[in-house]
């Protein structure tokens, strides 16, 4: 009898017993698998192991072949994670400068690249990174002030950023060019009004303030904005010219003569100047074309004129104040002189003499000097002394 395997078994040599297997079946009764193949849900299947890949065709119950380093998957036909370029011999390994652990199993591209590091293989720095014995950086660049991005130089080791932005220098970008000043860590553009050189000024103005430096054009002020003493803006307000100046007339003598007499006389120039027109004066008085005209005065300033004539009033005021008291003081002195109470009496034996000061004073009034009502003055001049008991005549 026979006996062989239903599934495995192709036919049954019933002279010898032996059983013919199908492919992927062996044994007597073609019950087992032939190398090469693995039994699933009853039937023999082939391994299909990757030749290049698998270090053998065999497989174990599972299907899964042996593979060889770099290489996996159940038919070995794909390269292991960190290895890439599967071929007739291996995978590869990848190259991604240890900043990543896997790559593209077909380029090789660096997958997932750590540390701040970009590029196929990992072998460059990030945006805004710069390589150093310690890694990628960050670039000590503000995005404010240049593109953020940095290098070393060869030979250098500070990184200097890249391209600074418009009114930024200096090796990081943390300087304010020339015509910017710093406000509040950022840089803004002086503001002199187009009155400044930058050949000439090449800050522009103060970098800390912003205060410009060498106007021109006769400016001046913070920004340039206003014009010098003595200058005024334009009818079209753009440039400072000079004001003009008021015309003053010329300090002059002028000399006058009377008809009978011929001593000149000299008038101060400030005075007139203070009191007559130009034209009033040379009516007046006219002036001598004469060779022998006296020069004009020294000129005087208008503050000092203004002194002098103060001082002028001022001497006058107290001259004519000294004359008014003095005859003040010299009437008062007549008056008491006039009604002085200077008397002389002589007492005699039987007579008696009177005499007073105003006796030398023609029509001196002497009434009222004895308030006694028993004294009379007689018309001649005579005091008449009157009491109870007699009469008395001076």
């Amino acid at each position: 009898l026979c006996n062989c395997s239903s599934a495995g078994t192709a036919e049954c040599n019933h002279t010898t017993g032996q059983c013919l297997c199908l492919p992927g079946y062996t044994g007597p009764r073609c019950q087992s698998c032939a190398h090469g193949f693995f039994p699933e849900q009853g039937h023999c299947q082939p391994c299909a192991c990757s030749p290049a890949g698998a270090t053998s065709d065999q497989c174990d119950h599972s299907g899964k072949c042996q593979c060889k380093a770099g290489v996996t998957g159940l038919k070995c036909d794909r390269c292991s994670e960190g290895f890439y370029r599967f071929n007739d011999s291996t995978c590869e390994p990848c190259q991604c400068n240890n900043h990543s652990q896997s790559c593209d199993s077909s380029t090789g591209t660096c997958l997932d690249c750590q540390e701040n590091t970009e590029g196929k293989h990992c072998e460059l720095c990030k945006e805004g990174f710069y390589q150093s014995t310690h890694g990628c950086q960050h670039c000590p660049c503000s995005t404010v002030a240049s593109t953020g991005t940095c290098h070393i130089q060869p030979g250098e080791t500070i990184p200097r950023c890249d391209k600074c932005k418009l009114g930024y220098t200096g090796l990081n970008c943390n300087q304010c060019d020339k015509g910017y000043y710093n406000s509040d860590s950022i840089c803004m553009r002086c503001e002199c009004n187009g009155n400044v050189d930058p050949v000439l000024s090449p800050s522009v103005c103060q970098p800390d303030s912003g205060e410009c430096i060498g106007c021109l054009y006769h400016t001046t002020g913070f920004h340039c904005e206003l014009c010098e003493e003595g200058y005024s803006r334009d009818p079209e307000g753009t440039n400072c010219t000079r004001k003009e100046a008021t015309p003053t007339p010329e300090p002059r003598e002028f000399t006058t003569s009377a008809p009978n007499t011929t001593k000149a006389t000299s008038f101060s120039t400030a005075v007139l100047n203070s009191t007559l027109s130009p034209t009033t004066l040379q009516t007046i008085f006219p002036i001598s074309s004469s060779d022998n005209s006296t020069a004009a005065f020294a000129d005087v300033s208008w503050t000092q004129f203004n002194i002098i004539i103060l001082t002028v009033i001022i001497i006058v005021v107290v001259l004519l104040m000294g004359f008014v008291g003095a005859v003040y003081m010299y009437r008062e002195y007549q008056n008491r002189k006039l009604n002085a109470p200077f008397w002389t009496i002589e007492l005699k034996e039987d007579n008696i003499s009177f005499s007073s000061y105003h006796d030398s004073i023609p029509n001196a009034d002497v009434s009222g000097l004895l308030e006694d009502d028993g004294n009379e003055v007689a018309p001649n001049g005579q005091l008449t002394l009157t009491t109870p008991m007699h009469n008395y005549k001076a």
